[in-house]
């Protein structure tokens, strides 16, 4: 809220330069603002009585944006990467499997191992854990398990993070 919306009783008033003016009706805090050809800006509307400012608007609108586009811009988007397995797997495909799960945590990524059975695979799915376990054990040294395999319809899942 600015300038004529501000329409509390009573409100603390912060000058230009952050020094504590005193508490005041909002109209002789508004006058004081025009006085000083600033706007009254609300800041803390939940204390009591609220905190307002007398700063420019534009400038105070401007500072925040940036602020925000800065937190923006350090925060890092994790994605989950999947690399999907089948039970009857062999040796030389896996080691690419696990060469390429490598780098997607390399990259800050986490990787979902995911299992797939098929037809009369799905008889044997207990002996398809141990393909997960060794999965993650290749991996060990960079990553860690963050949700165990899991059994999920027709396939057995398994996350992997980046260790820290």
């Amino acid at each position: 809220m600015i300038n004529e919306q501000i329409r509390d009783r009573e409100v603390r008033l912060i000058g230009e330069n952050g020094e504590l003016i005193g508490i005041m009706s909002a109209k002789e805090a508004y006058k004081l603002a025009q006085e000083a050809e600033l706007d009254l800006v609300k800041i803390a509307p939940t204390a009591k009585p609220p905190v307002c400012k007398i700063i420019d608007y534009g400038k105070y609108k401007y500072e925040l944006a940036r602020k925000e586009k800065e937190a923006k811009k350090k925060q890092k988007v994790i994605e989950i990467k999947e690399v999907r397995l089948s039970p009857n797997i062999e040796d030389n495909d896996l080691n690419t499997k696990v060469s390429a799960a490598k780098k997607f945590l390399e990259k800050g990524n986490k990787v979902k191992v995911t299992l797939r059975f098929r037809g009369r695979e799905m008889a044997h799915m207990a002996s398809g854990k141990h393909i997960l376990d060794d999965f993650a054990k290749m991996l060990e040294e960079v990553a860690v398990v963050e949700k165990p395999a899991k059994v999920e319809g027709r396939s057995m899942t398994l996350v992997l993070a980046q260790k820290r």
